[in-house]
């Protein structure tokens, strides 16, 4: 096992009814900004709930966060809190809202120049944030309970990561009953982007990390348990929801990341997709995911092995054989969850291509993958091999 340091702070508040704890833990002399998406908060009476747990705090609501969450509407929120005094952000939505709300906080209070340099600087930058909690919605991408964000420059055409130790919600309350109005596709976007958050730090190579190994594999068994039932539940049913939930998070707290190799080439690869096509997020890592391990069958042989015996219960044929049919499961899952996994399946071709591979090499993306040897060559394989 790799040396490592592990501290998560932010506060989890898990169950039914839960908004109702917003009322002891947002300051109470807190004057809050709410933030939030589209109009589904206001629709389903969740954003009614938030604002009879705050009382008699003075508070606002910022709305239009959109999917991918754009540097250019963030920054109308960060005119609003300036203008306005807000001392705590309250993010009401999923992952798109939390990401915004993370790089909001830190750029209200950055001081070096235009906050893209956030971004660009990959949140090394970061020197303070605004507190900030949160209130799930919608489970996928796990950052209720971290401190990773990321935000397209519809301007430039950029989609990029950052973090910071200071960008950590200080708590976030997870209902899974607030999930039971979503429709079938971004529930599955959810099941699939929890999947391969939890792959991404799970499918490197050994380091005899006994207990990561085991607690991701927990979490791909799970996903792929539940993930069918909630596309054909008639009705919602809380366990499903609950798990997803909490898979969701567990996926991407830090937990099975400490102490072993991570890869995260099929985010950086799967983020430009997003951003010159506008292709979900979980979608494009369906796109990425099988072609990449496909291609990096070699330096990650050991662990697609174990893969394919401990998630999909493959021991028998070659090795070789093994992986292929792993990779394959793999494929089938994202299949049979609605998610198509080639570039065809989303009206693109060849022609996509270099188009990706340049925008890799202008933001830097040129040594992926846990061994660093993803160069734009290797990528343009991978893609060519998702047509």
């Amino acid at each position: 096992m790799l040396n490592f340091d592990f501290h998560n702070p932010t506060h989890i508040v898990f169950g039914q009814g839960r908004i109702a704890d917003l009322a002891k833990l947002v300051p109470a002399a807190a004057k809050v900004l709410i933030l939030v998406g589209g109009a589904s908060a206001e629709k389903t009476g969740t954003l009614a709930e938030v604002r009879a747990a705050l009382g008699e705090r003075e508070h606002a609501t910022f709305t239009g966060i959109e999917p991918n969450p754009s540097y250019e509407t963030s920054m109308q929120a960060v005119a609003q809190i300036r203008e306005g005094g807000f001392d705590f952000l309250l993010a009401v939505g999923g992952g798109s809202v939390i990401d915004a709300t993370k790089f909001i906080a830190a750029a209200v209070l950055f001081e070096g120049g235009d906050p893209w340099a956030i971004l660009e600087k990959f949140g090394r930058n970061v020197q303070r944030a605004m507190p900030f909690g949160a209130v799930l919605t919608l489970p996928a991408t796990g950052s209720e309970m971290n401190n990773g964000s990321v935000i397209t420059h519809r301007a430039k055409g950029a989609k990029l990561p950052f973090s910071s130790e200071h960008t950590y919600p200080v708590f976030s309350v997870l209902d899974p009953t607030k999930t039971y109005t979503l429709p079938p596709q971004q529930l599955a976007n959810g099941v699939v982007d929890a999947f391969v958050h939890t792959v991404e730090q799970y499918l490197t190579y050994p380091v005899n990390a006994l207990v990561q190994d085991r607690f991701a594999e927990g979490i791909l068994h799970t996903l792929i348990e539940v993930g069918p039932r909630l596309l054909t539940a008639t009705e919602p049913v809380y366990d499903d929801r609950a798990n997803l939930m909490w898979a969701a998070t567990m996926a991407l707290n830090g937990l099975i990341g400490a102490g072993v190799p991570q890869d995260w080439a099929t985010h950086m690869i799967g983020h430009e997709l997003t951003a010159l096509h506008g292709i979900d997020h979980a979608r494009t890592l369906a796109i990425v995911l099988p072609a990449l391990l496909n291609e990096r069958r070699g330096p990650k042989r050991a662990k697609l092995l174990q893969y394919a015996e401990r998630v999909w219960g493959i021991t028998t044929g070659s090795e070789d054989e093994r992986i292929t049919a792993a990779i394959e499961r793999t494929r089938d899952f994202f299949e049979s969850m609605g998610i198509r996994t080639r570039l065809s399946g989303y009206g693109l071709g060849a022609e996509v291509i270099e188009k990706v591979i340049a925008q890799l090499e202008a933001h830097g993306m040129v040594k992926l993958g846990e061994q660093r040897e993803i160069t734009p060559a290797v990528s343009r394989r991978i893609l060519e091999a998702a047509l």
